[in-house]
């Protein structure tokens, strides 16, 4: 998808907090240090606009990045880092249960999980939290080119048994670094809008990027 348009919104806190233009909402989960951020500055070509942290587990907010006019993206905190207080932890246990089970602009999730690693005990409890709850969810296994290529199918095995995917869920190998697998991911998050309940605005985005492609190849042309 072509990207015209990406903005970070609002670090929000509580529903109160929450957009209410009524656009799609894809919440990103994952450990912290995952690629959360790398992956999201990635899709939508903007250096720096999701901000990388040093300090694993500092996201305490639901960060909402808007593309397009169409779509949020939802960045949850990082789980799964240890120094972060049991307090803090729990505040965002409510903030997100919450969110996963009352915000009905909630399309599905995207669960980080990084290729060269089996999915932790975190990982497959948030798994297992949003088929609970009903949620689809497309994995990406990041940080792809960590590894060599011959090794992808070997890993990706590993994390379907690990967290015991279901099998309309999709898993999505990526890299931040040379953009393996963000053209799919595109593709697979336009796919699953289309079954939603607003399919007007995906036809309009894709209708604006085939106007731009058309543009493009005219100027070129000339």
């Amino acid at each position: 998808m072509k990207v015209t348009s990406a903005e970070f919104v609002i670090s929000a806190v509580g529903p109160k907090q929450y957009p209410e233009d009524g656009l799609h909402e894809i919440a990103l989960v994952g450990r912290s240090n995952v690629g959360k951020s790398s992956l999201l500055n990635k899709m939508m070509n903007r250096k720096g606009l999701a901000r990388i942290s040093s300090r694993p587990g500092k996201t305490q907010t639901l960060n909402y990045f808007r593309v397009n006019q169409m779509l949020y993206f939802v960045d949850f905190p990082g789980y799964g880092y240890a120094k972060v207080a049991k307090t803090i932890k729990e505040q965002w246990g409510k903030m997100i249960e919450g969110y996963l089970k009352k915000r009905k602009e909630l399309r599905f999730v995207i669960q980080l999980v990084d290729i060269r690693h089996a999915p932790s005990k975190d990982d497959v409890a948030m798994y297992e939290w949003c088929k609970q709850i009903g949620i689809p969810t497309v994995v990406v296994a990041t940080k792809v080119d960590k590894i060599a290529r011959g090794r992808w199918l070997q890993h990706t095995k590993i994390i379907r048994q690990t967290l015991n995917m279901r099998g309309d869920d999709t898993i999505i190998v990526f890299s931040s670094e040379t953009g393996q697998g963000k053209d799919e991911l595109w593709g697979e998050i336009l796919r699953r809008l289309r079954e939603k309940d607003q399919p007007a605005q995906v036809e309009a985005a894709e209708a604006t990027d085939a106007s731009v492609s058309a543009a493009a190849a005219s100027e070129r042309e000339q």
